[in-house]
């Protein structure tokens, strides 16, 4: 537990991109602190008020017009800072202050999981940053070998400077994957290399191999989810400028992402609405084929590879990494729901075997790491295609899946699972799959509840 708790205080998971300026931050800040000032002296003035005569006074007025004005300038702010290239943030929520995101996800706060989920969508990534992107994390990989080492072995001796060595080339070689193209004959010749590399170190058994293995391949996996993300991204850009401008200003709008996804499972229900939107958008689509099908493989190599790398982890007894870092995952999570169906059942993939591997070591696991999880990816699991003539998961799969997320969400205090079920619920309402039906999961928690109250 004490180790889970400082993986989430204190683990870098190496994504890097440009920080906003600071004087925007400064001004985004500063704004905040009065914008709340001012509400609450807005509204402890205006309870004395109503006490007194029950009617507001000019300067009561005047004070609440200044505080309307003062958040707008906040929103004014927040949309600087998340559109425009000089002013890019991180793409995973990782940072201590609560930012403002597209909408929040979840209808309630757990108050037992302290650390809930204050947005799904991240703000936006500059393209131009992925180089140095992959550049700083793999860098960041590499020099965490020292202190990791340095922690196992305790002195500079000859030992550590082999480990630290071998700790290098795998690094080095599991970030040139990210690199070569797939279509290159020597793609598959790092591959081997890096896998006969991870498996000759846990055959061995030592603890400074093993340490070599968790540690890369915990860097390999927070670069690789990064360089997903933005391939993603850039996806959905090219996408969204191919597209109506209807969509484009829903998106644009406070809870347009959600109102857009509403919007598709609402469409199976009346197609004629979307029929126009749609003839629209391919036509739309066509004039940049050879630009999406680019960006689609980009995202579908790299959701390869993290596919890869996880099960890497799970075989090296590294999955409480992976487990993690996926649940702090959020903008990934977000954007798959727009991803290619090759690149979503990639991900429907991971996210499976993580949840078998949480079900494995369930009572280790803290809450909100479990919470987090299921308050992410659930979603992706109802909205995903799951293919015809490739099935990502069996039948057996899925109702092997159904029972790990019931043992899952049993181990959720009440008011965690009354937040999951619920949005599996609706979600599970509006989509058009049948999977995961966790009505079973449902009434457990229905029964549970009454027999609190009896």
């Amino acid at each position: 537990m004490a180790a889970y708790d400082r993986q989430l205080a204190l683990t870098e998971y190496g994504y890097t991109s440009t920080k906003p300026s600071a004087l925007l931050n400064s001004l985004f800040m500063n704004t905040v602190n009065t914008a709340a000032k001012t509400l609450v002296s807005v509204a402890s003035n205006a309870k004395s008020t109503e006490k007194s005569s029950g009617k507001w006074k000019p300067s009561d007025h005047m004070r609440f017009m200044l505080m309307m004005m003062t958040w707008m300038a906040v929103w004014v702010l927040r949309v600087l800072m998340d559109h425009f290239p000089f002013s890019s943030s991180s793409p995973y929520l990782l940072d201590g202050i609560s930012q403002l995101g597209n909408f929040d996800f979840l209808s309630a706060a757990s108050s037992s999981s302290s650390s809930g989920l204050s947005s799904i969508l991240p703000s936006s990534a500059g393209l131009s940053s992925t180089l140095a992107l992959f550049s700083s994390s793999a860098g960041a990989g590499v020099s965490s070998y020292s202190s990791s080492l340095d922690l196992v072995l305790g002195e500079d001796s000859s030992e550590v400077v082999s480990a630290k060595a071998l700790g290098r080339a795998l690094t080095n070689i599991l970030a040139l994957l990210n690199e070569i193209p797939a279509s290159s004959r020597k793609y598959q010749f790092a591959v081997a290399m890096a896998d006969k590399i991870v498996d000759e170190n846990a055959r061995e058994g030592h603890v400074e191999l093993l340490q070599i293995n968790r540690t890369a391949l915990s860097s390999a996996f927070a670069r690789t989810s990064g360089l997903l993300y933005c391939s993603l991204q850039t996806t959905r850009h090219t996408s969204e400028e191919s597209g109506s401008w209807v969509t484009r200003t829903v998106k644009a709008l406070p809870l347009g992402s959600y109102v857009s996804y509403l919007m598709k499972g609402v469409g199976m229900f009346f197609p004629s609405l979307s029929s126009a939107t749609n003839l629209f958008n391919k036509q739309r689509q066509l004039a940049l084929p050879g630009e999406t099908r680019a960006d689609d493989l980009a995202a579908e190599k790299h959701a390869e590879e993290l596919l890869w790398i996880t099960r890497k982890m799970i075989v090296c007894g590294a999955a409480d990494e992976a487990l993690v870092q996926w649940s702090f995952a959020s903008g990934l999570a977000s954007l798959a729901f727009s991803a290619h169906p090759r690149v979503q059942g990639l991900l429907v993939k991971v996210t499976a075997i993580l949840f078998r591997e949480l079900r494995l070591i369930n009572m280790e696991v803290p809450s909100q790491v479990k919470y987090r999880l299921l308050a992410l990816w659930l979603p992706v699991f109802c909205y995903a295609e799951n293919g015809l003539t490739n099935p990502v998961l069996t039948s057996y799969d899925k109702g092997e899946m159904e029972r790990t997320m019931d043992e899952i969400i049993s181990s959720l205090p009440p008011i965690d699972q009354e937040i999951i079920l619920t949005n599996w619920f609706q979600d599970f309402t509006i989509c058009s799959s049948d999977w995961p039906n966790l009505q079973v999961s449902y009434d457990k928690w229905c029964q549970s509840t009454r027999r609190l109250i009896v």
